[in-house]
C-alpha cells in the first residue's frame, strides 16, 4: 500500500465516528502481541494544555538522552505528525506498511462479529506497533476524548497527567464539570502515580478516584509551583520550584500564561519518573524547556504584520488566548479570523475575543461538524461594527492580512481544522 492509499483509507475510517468502548482496541492489538504492554508510558489527558505537556514532557526525556516516542492528535499538515520519535516523524513507508498490516485483521474483526474499529482506534493500534517496533525508552500518549472512554487508556502508564478539567465535548463526556472530571479521571490506574493541575471541583473528584486507586497525587500548584519571570515576543522565562530541585530562570519559547502552568505540570511528570528510578537523577530540565517545538499555539507566523495563530478551539482556550494577547500586545489593533465547529460553545468565545477588535473575518472550518459556521458572524456583530463572512479559509487569511498595517496585529484562531489550513497558506506565502 502506497502512502497516499493509507492516508485514503484512514480517512475513510472516518464513516465510523466517535464509538466509544475498548473491547475494539483491546482485540486489535491482542492480534498483534499486545505491543502497548511493552512500552513505558506517560499518559497525558486534560481539556486544555495536554498537547502542549506532552511536547514539553518529551523534549526534557530527549534532551536528557532517550529515545522518546510521542503520539498525538490531531496534526496539522501531515498524519505522520501524529508519530514522531525524537521529533522526526514516523517515515511515509513505515506508516502505509503498517496500515496494510492492520487492514485484514480489521476485515476479520468485522467478519467475526465485531464492530469495525473507528479511525482513532486504528491510528492507535498503529502508534503501539510502531513505537513497540522501534524500541522507544519511553512513549508521551495523548488522550483522544476523554479519558476512561478513549481508546489510548488500554495502558498501564509509569505515571498519568491530568492537565486539567474544562467544559468541552459535553456531548460526550457529561454537562458538568464534575462529570467531564469523571470520565478524564478514568485514566488513573492502579498505583500509578498522577500528576494534576486541575482545580476546584474538577480536583475533588480526581482526588477521590486517585484515593480509591492507592495512587500517589503531585497537585501542580501545590507541590510543584511555578513563577513567570517576563515574557518577550516568542516566550517567557519563569522558575519551576519542583520536589527534587529548582529549576531557575528557564526559557520557554512557548507564550502565554497558562504555558508556566503546562511546563511546570511537564516538570513534575519529569521528577516522577525520577523517584521511580525510570531515569537518573540528572535530566535535563533547562536544555529540555528551552527546545520545546509546539506550533499552532500562539505561534507567531508573520512579522509584518504581526500574524498569530492559535489553536484555541473551546471557552477555556479563548479564555488563555485573551489574556495573552492582553499581555503581549496591549493597545495593538487587532484583526481577528475565526472559524469555530458547530459543537461548540461559539457565543461565549466569541464574546470573550471580539471585544477591542478592529475587524472580525468569520470563515468555514474544512470539517462536516463545521455546522452554521455562519452564525459565528451573527454573534461578531453583537461587540464588533465591522464583520465579515468569507467562507474559503485562503481568502479570509489574506483578507485580515490585507486590513491590517504593518504595525497591526492578526489573530488566526479556531478549529484546528481551519487554523491547520490558515498556517499551511500563510507558511506557502511566505
Amino acid at each position: 500500500m502506497k502512502y497516499s492509499d493509507a492516508i485514503l483509507y484512514m480517512q475513510n475510517l472516518t464513516k465510523f465516528g466517535f464509538n466509544f468502548g475498548l473491547g475494539r482496541i483491546t482485540e486489535l492489538l491482542r492480534r498483534f502481541g499486545s505491543p502497548h504492554l511493552n512500552l513505558r508510558i506517560i499518559h497525558v489527558g486534560g481539556t486544555n494544555g495536554k498537547g502542549s505537556t506532552t511536547a514539553i514532557i518529551h523534549s526534557i526525556l530527549r534532551e536528557s538522552g532517550y529515545r522518546v516516542g510521542t503520539y498525538t492528535s490531531p496534526h496539522l499538515h501531515a498524519y505522520t505528525e501524529r508519530y514522531c520519535i525524537n521529533g522526526r516523524q514516523i517515515p511515509e513507508e513505515a506508516l502505509a506498511d503498517i496500515i496494510s498490516e492492520l487492514k485484514p485483521h480489521l476485515e476479520d474483526m468485522v467478519a467475526n462479529g465485531f464492530e469495525h474499529p473507528t479511525e482513532f482506534e486504528v491510528g492507535t493500534a498503529l502508534a503501539f506497533i510502531y513505537f513497540s517496533r522501534e524500541k522507544v525508552d519511553f512513549l508521551v500518549l495523548e488522550v483522544g476524548l476523554g479519558g476512561a472512554i478513549d481508546s489510548t487508556n488500554v495502558v498501564v502508564p509509569m505515571v498519568s497527567v491530568i492537565t486539567n478539567v474544562a467544559m468541552d465535548h459535553m456531548e460526550y463526556l457529561g454537562s458538568t464539570v464534575e462529570e467531564i472530571a469523571a470520565v478524564k479521571s478514568g485514566i488513573i490506574k492502579k498505583g500509578v502515580p498522577l500528576v494534576t493541575a486541575a482545580a476546584g471541583e474538577a480536583l475533588g473528584v480526581i482526588m477521590r478516584k486517585a484515593e480509591e486507586m492507592g495512587s500517589a497525587v503531585t497537585i501542580v500548584g501545590r507541590d510543584i509551583r511555578w513563577q513567570g519571570l517576563g515574557h518577550q515576543t516568542g516566550g517567557q522565562y519563569l522558575d519551576i520550584s519542583g520536589k527534587r530541585g529548582e529549576y531557575k530562570n528557564l526559557f520557554l519559547p512557548l507564550m502565554g500564561s497558562h504555558q508556566q502552568v503546562n511546563a511546570a505540570t511537564a516538570v513534575a511528570a519529569v521528577e516522577v519518573l525520577a523517584d521511580l528510578g525510570s531515569i537518573g537523577p540528572d535530566f535535563t530540565v533547562r536544555k529540555g524547556v528551552f527546545s520545546t517545538d509546539w506550533p499552532a499555539r500562539l505561534e507567531i507566523v508573520k512579522e509584518s504584520p504581526i500574524v498569530i495563530i492559535d489553536a484555541a478551539h473551546n471557552y477555556d482556550g479563548a479564555v488563555s488566548l485573551r489574556k495573552a494577547l492582553d499581555d503581549y500586545f496591549p493597545g495593538k489593533r487587532t484583526i481577528l479570523v475565526m472559524g469555530m465547529l458547530g459543537d461548540k460553545e461559539r457565543a461565549k468565545v466569541m464574546a470573550r475575543l471580539a471585544p477591542g477588535t478592529d475587524a472580525v473575518i468569520v470563515t468555514k472550518p474544512n470539517s462536516p461538524r463545521a455546522g452554521d459556521w455562519q452564525m459565528l458572524a451573527e454573534e461578531a456583530e453583537k461587540h464588533v461594527s465591522r464583520v465579515e463572512v468569507i467562507q474559503n479559509i485562503p481568502d479570509a487569511v489574506w483578507a485580515g492580512i490585507g486590513m491590517a498595517g504593518p504595525e497591526d496585529l492578526v489573530v488566526i484562531t479556531g478549529s484546528f481544522y481551519m487554523v491547520a489550513e490558515a498556517r499551511e497558506v500563510i507558511m506557502a506565502g511566505k
